[in-house]
């Protein structure tokens, strides 16, 4: 079995969506040539990336370092499995259901320079898949926020970290990063950093089909539990078994059920940054 293909860069990414773009901005998709293997298309739309590019259902801010996804609250009570799903698909357990398409928010954090990583997965150890080893996700570390009227502050529009609106569920579980475990402030959700994993890119374009980003399928934006092809995920492998969970919607500070609101990505780390910035630590 050979692992799915991932693609590193903006560069490949923006090939691989040239068309979608070109329709969303009302350019010709049909009889243009095709742009050279490695290559990106001349056609693509241009953006003056110094201030923001714009994706259905996102905007990309290059000077304030943040992808805005337009999102609506779909939950506010119960148990949670995701942060952020795609309209249709896990709206019973994720905070809010974003608009755009997952390998668009992928096309995003790649233009600000995020590194992408891989879900967590298993790889076989020889070609007849008889030894495999579990691979532990990893990818650049994003910062998550929810863009909300604050009562406390005549209704001005302020940024909160996901946490605030994550609290430890009554009916316990597993799920805790291991080094927050034991936490004085055990009731809330231990962090708001999570990773770009980067979903996976199924097939070749030849035998194996056509290529899919799997998160465009199943909807899995930003999840605490573990799927293996979700977009943004918590470091570690998390259970999505039943009674495994052990985190809940915290309502306080989280508008009424269907209400528009701003989801912010924030990567950490800047594009000149050299550290290794793929392991975030864990803010209360």
């Amino acid at each position: 079995m050979r692992l799915p293909s991932i693609f590193p860069n903006a560069l490949a990414f923006l090939t691989l969506i040239a068309a979608p773009l070109q329709s969303a901005h009302g350019q010709p998709a049909e009889g243009s040539t095709g742009p050279a293997e490695g290559q990106a298309s001349s056609n693509l739309p241009q953006a003056n990336l110094a201030k923001e590019f714009k994706l259905p259902g996102l905007v990309v801010n290059k000077e304030d370092r943040c992808v805005d996804l337009d999102a609506t609250v779909c939950l506010r009570r119960g148990p949670l499995e995701l942060i952020a799903c795609t309209r249709g698909t896990k709206e019973h357990e994720s905070i809010v259901a974003v608009e755009a398409k997952p390998i668009h928010i992928h096309t995003a954090l790649l233009l600000l320079g995020v590194q992408a990583g891989n879900p967590a997965m298993r790889k076989p150890l020889d070609e007849k898949g008889t030894r495999w080893i579990d691979v532990p996700p990893r990818g650049g570390a994003v910062d998550v926020f929810l863009v909300v009227k604050d009562k406390d502050k005549d209704g001005k529009t302020v940024e909160r970290p996901i946490s605030d609106f994550i609290k430890h569920s009554d009916h316990g579980g597993q799920g805790m990063p291991a080094d927050n475990k034991g936490d004085k402030d055990a009731d809330r959700f231990p962090t708001h950093t999570f990773l770009f994993a980067g979903s996976i890119l199924h097939g070749d374009g030849e035998g194996e089909g056509p290529r899919r980003y799997l998160c465009d399928q199943s909807g899995h934006v930003i999840s605490i539990a573990t799927f293996g092809d979700e977009v943004l995920c918590l470091p570690e492998v998390h259970s999505s078994e039943n009674g495994a969970l052990m985190w809940s919607i915290e309502p306080t500070h989280l508008p009424a059920l269907g209400s528009k609101i701003i989801l912010r990505l924030r990567p950490q780390a800047k594009p000149a940054d050299k550290g290794d910035k793929e392991t975030p630590e864990h803010q209360p």
